[in-house]
């Protein structure tokens, strides 16, 4: 069974071809491929557009756009543990 680590976005940035790069409270970080993402319908259509998409922002620990799209942080850490691809904040520096 996988553990459900609670955790929240601390910082987010958007990289070329629809990565972002989360900074979670836990002190983890990682990147995310949202290409898939982008084209599930009506509400992340304007992230197909790159200067929109680089638009991104954490609201109440969440990756957020300005109309509302957002991911859910708990489901991409778990992604990201997954993969392999977590790594500490501090290693980044």
């Amino acid at each position: 069974m996988t553990e459900i680590k609670m955790v929240r976005a601390r910082r987010v940035r958007a990289l070329p071809n629809w990565q972002l790069e989360i900074v979670f409270d836990d002190g983890m970080m990682g990147v995310t491929d949202l290409a898939e993402f982008v084209n599930l319908g009506p509400m992340t259509e304007p992230l197909k557009d790159p200067a929109y998409f680089a638009r991104v922002f954490v609201e109440m620990g969440v990756p957020t756009w300005p109309n509302g799209c957002d991911i859910d942080p708990i489901n991409a850490h778990m992604r990201m543990r997954e993969a392999g691809t977590l790594r500490a904040a501090s290693e980044a520096a």
